[in-house]
């Protein structure tokens, strides 16, 4: 699990009385993966537009074999008020991050060796505008994202279709939130075939969705879960579907 957005992101439009700061514990149950991550989420806007950021911090597991923080990861994003009472707002954003693991082999002397490995995140710089709908109490939001990609060291020149949305029910006290994204990323992966040489699959588009559930017990605490649906994202060759149970705290 890479990111966790919920539809907050999308409430630019709102007042700049309305603040939004939450922690959130998730247990990710997708095959290899049986880990926790942690989440942090501020929204807030302002008389010039609105900040949006996350920080996501995956835990160890049996797959990654570390203890501790496995991955951390963050993505921080401006929107600008050009227009008054303008639903389009023009907007930039970063992604960057970098994560860790340990690997065992038998040496020559059949002695176990561990060793430890690091990797980044490629940082992106994105540039572009959004707009959203809503209806009268804001119950039900829609945010749509177009935006120009920069992946450092790796395209000059990409893009970016995010969706964003939040729809609230029973006086609010169940909750639909999450995004979808789709970017071009160039990725190469190999697969194995049986005959002792992996295939070799490149890629051209990455896709990620995460829809969440939230049940809101009061106005601080909820509880529900998410579904991390991927195709060719995080090192990962083709879809992938990982479920998570979560809790969250709302400041």
């Amino acid at each position: 699990m890479r990111r966790i957005v919920i539809a907050l992101v999308a409430c630019f439009a709102l007042s700049s009385v309305l603040k939004a700061q939450n922690v959130q514990l998730h247990y990710d149950m997708g095959e290899d993966r049986k880990m926790f991550t942690t989440t942090v989420e501020m929204f807030k806007p302002d008389k010039w537009g609105s900040t949006f950021f996350f920080i996501d911090m995956d835990y160890g597991s049996e797959a990654s074999q570390v203890d501790g923080i496995s991955l951390a990861y963050w993505e921080i994003a401006r929107s600008f008020k050009v227009f008054h009472n303008s639903a389009f707002e023009p907007r930039v954003e970063y992604n960057g991050g970098f994560g860790r693991g340990e690997y065992s082999y038998l040496n020559s002397s059949n002695e176990k060796i561990t060793e430890q490995y690091h990797y980044s995140i490629n940082s992106s710089w994105l540039a572009g505008g959004q707009y959203t709908w809503n209806n009268e109490d804001f119950s039900k939001v829609f945010t749509l994202q177009a935006n120009y990609k920069y992946i450092k060291d790796k395209h000059d020149a990409s893009f970016q279709i995010t969706a964003v949305w939040g729809l609230h029910f029973f006086n609010r006290k169940l909750s639909l939130t999450g995004f979808a994204d789709v970017w071009r990323e160039d990725n190469v992966f190999e697969e194995l075939n049986g005959g002792g040489i992996p295939d070799i699959i490149e890629s051209e588009y990455v896709f990620l969705a995460e829809p969440q559930i939230w049940y809101n017990t009061c106005k601080n605490f909820s509880i529900g879960g998410e579904i991390e649906m991927s195709n060719n994202f995080g090192g990962n060759e083709g879809f992938m579907v990982n479920p998570t149970l979560a809790a969250k705290w709302t400041f």
